[in-house]
């Protein structure tokens, strides 16, 4: 079995694999060790792959315990199934190299638009088997609390917020800004990379893509596991 961290931003996705069948996922802010020892205690666990945004949790240090033979750190310098061609590449993110491989594995050698919306909106294109670079924004999250956090009086807004077009208060006006000004940048890059590169696959994934899926004019494949599928493939492709 293999065992799949991916620490976000704002979350932790866990899951496990047989080959490239999941069995588990759980998305957590938080496990104690002990809680996590008793979901995997049924599983025997050979391999494991983990990738961080950020700081890594304790419980991720604790790996050892469960006397796993492979453990592997995702890092730019990971065996990739895929060429990198970026300047930076010690500055890509583990969340985006991952999503990456998965799409190399759900559609070998085409065109790929992933667009991942979670805390940041991430823009990444793959052609054949290189990754050619892409565009970062601020999510819908980061949005709401920097017009709240930078100004004196606007509140906070959020997408359970129901509002009109024009907003007509000062909350619909800024949730109407913010959902509909993602809204036309998802669109447009869209239609420029469509215009640009015929055929291409387009992927939504991240945490509001499920908010977003319905709401973007075009059609899209909705992979909200494309990012623990990636690990799981890196994870193969190491071993």
């Amino acid at each position: 079995m293999n065992l799949i961290f991916d620490i976000g931003n704002t979350a932790t996705k866990i899951a496990l694999f047989d080959g490239h069948k999941k069995e588990l996922s759980l998305r957590t802010k938080q496990y104690s060790w002990d809680e996590l020892k008793k979901i995997f205690s049924p599983y025997i666990i050979e391999r494991a792959i983990v990738s961080s945004v950020r700081y890594t949790p304790e419980f991720i240090i604790d790996l050892a315990t469960l006397d796993i033979p492979y453990v592997h750190t995702l890092s730019y310098n990971s065996k990739l199934p895929f060429r990198i061609q970026y300047e930076t590449p010690e500055t890509l993110g583990t969340d985006r190299i991952a999503a990456i491989a998965g799409a190399c594995c759900l559609f070998p050698g085409q065109k790929i638009l992933i667009i991942d919306a979670g805390s940041a909106i991430t823009y990444d294109f793959i052609s054949g088997k290189t990754f050619q670079g892409g565009n970062i924004s601020p999510g819908i999250s980061m949005r709401f609390k920097a017009l709240n956090k930078f100004t004196h009086s606007l509140p906070l807004g959020s997408t359970t917020e129901k509002f009109n077009f024009p907003g007509r208060n000062t909350l619909e006006a800024i949730t109407a800004g913010v959902i509909n000004g993602v809204i036309y940048e998802i669109n447009e890059y869209i239609r420029t990379f469509e215009e640009k590169h015929k055929g291409i696959n387009l992927v939504l994934t991240g945490g509001d893509a499920g908010y977003l899926k319905t709401r973007i004019t075009h059609k899209v494949n909705y992979m909200p596991d494309i990012v623990i599928e990636g690990l799981n493939y890196i994870l193969e492709h190491n071993v």
